[in-house]
């Protein structure tokens, strides 16, 4: 049994926009959620002070019993979740029915649930005063579990913990889930909440941004000679998936049909990332696709401006789709939404397939020579009709994700 399988519902918390058309106005505009996060000077030895938030989100009209175990980034994810759910149609009864099911990740559960927690037992040496509902806010699975109890959900479960492909990997299980049956509809997505730890380990691998700290606007630069590193930012990003026939039957807003997915892992280093690797991932992406490499309209990259890994991804990208498809990586917008990347990267592509553009690469001025030769979009919006796009995710563990959609 194979079913084609098409989004639904889109929603967003991000950086640069709360909805598909905020995002969409931001990117055709050049805007950025990049700033200087002057409260992180208390950290000793933390060299960037760039990161990229969400604002203008309201959480105080969800009821406490609901979401008295969700963190930060929980919170994240039901925000961008109901946005889908609601464009979606999606009603109580058909959400508890067991024919929907739930794929979503984030690269941690809450860190200033988990802060406070640690603060708390290890400056007081005691357990006296520690809320029986913390652990439940910085659990690894925090926002699939919660977002589960929040819809009263009672398909399957699919917790995509895996760092920066958290999102893409939920994405694709999802379709997976729906393609073959086991699901008539699936919530994906990930999420993602900023924390100066985040932010903190990248800085002890020497990968985050320093050299624009009093000039935000700057960073990041994808692929550019002169980039220093990833800038770390938060959001969510969820997507409703069901099949084409379900959709069709009953007048649902089609945004994309999801046609390939691959995922593989590299298997050779935790953090160095591997062209071989991301290129399997991609090609096996377009075996599933049942598309040429050539019929690729764009790639939104990973694109995370970190030395070897945008060295990396351009080679694997070169050597799997070639020279010609335009390339650009919205990373340069928003920062590195680790495990909410790949579902708001989804809805970036989304956008310029609706509206008809392709967003260039922020701040990517001069190209580093030892990346390869691509077709990377820079300066201005280019107006395209995209209609068959890649969008490309890979993490620590050397996992690689790639998803590709086109337009129904």
């Amino acid at each position: 049994m194979s079913r084609r399988v098409v989004i639904t519902g889109v929603g967003l918390a991000s950086p640069i926009g709360n909805s598909l058309d905020a995002v969409s106005l931001s990117l055709r505009e050049g805007r950025h959620g990049i700033c200087t996060q002057d409260s992180w000077d208390q950290y000793g030895n933390l060299a960037t002070r760039l990161a990229a938030p969400v604002s203008d989100l309201d959480f105080s009209t969800y009821p406490r019993k609901k979401i008295r175990t969700m963190g930060r980034v929980a919170l994240l994810s039901a925000y961008a979740s109901d946005r889908a759910v609601e464009e979606a149609g999606l009603t109580a009864e058909e959400l508890g029915s067991g024919d929907v099911g739930l794929a979503y990740g984030s690269t941690h559960g809450s860190s200033s649930e988990l802060e406070d927690f640690c603060r708390k037992l290890f400056v007081n040496n005691s357990l006296k005063g520690l809320l029986s509902s913390s652990y439940l806010k910085f659990m690894s699975h925090t926002c699939a579990a919660n977002l589960a109890m929040y819809y009263g959900i009672q398909g399957r479960i699919i917790t995509t913990c895996a760092a920066c492909v958290s999102a893409s990997q939920a994405i694709g299980y999802g379709y997976e889930a729906v393609k073959h049956g086991f699901q008539d509809v699936m919530i994906c997505g990930g999420a993602e909440e900023l924390h100066f730890m985040h932010a903190g380990v990248f800085d002890i691998l020497y990968a985050t941004s320093t050299r624009y700290n009093t000039r935000p606007e700057l960073a990041p630069r994808p692929f550019d000679s002169q980039r220093d590193g990833l800038v770390v930012g938060e959001g969510a990003g969820t997507v409703v998936l069901e099949s084409y026939d379900r959709a069709r039957a009953r007048g649902a807003h089609i945004h994309a049909e999801v046609i390939g997915f691959g995922t593989n892992c590299d298997g050779s280093h935790v953090t160095n990332p591997s062209a071989i690797g991301m290129a399997g991932a991609m090609r096996r992406a377009l075996k599933d696709a049942g598309t040429a490499a050539d019929n690729i309209d764009y790639v939104n990259a990973h694109g995370t401006a970190t030395e070897l890994g945008d060295i990396a991804e351009s080679i694997a990208t070169l050597e799997s789709v070639g020279g010609e498809v335009p390339v650009s990586s919205t990373k340069s917008n928003t920062g590195h939404t680790l495990g909410a990347c790949g579902a708001i990267e989804v809805a970036f592509c989304l956008a310029m397939m609706r509206d008809k553009f392709l967003a260039p690469t922020r701040n990517l001025e001069t190209v580093d020579e030892r990346c390869a030769p691509l077709n990377y979009l820079r300066g201005d919006v280019r107006d395209a009709r995209p209609r068959t796009v890649m969008n490309n995710n890979f993490a620590f563990g050397g996992i690689n994700t790639s998803l590709i959609l086109r337009s129904v």
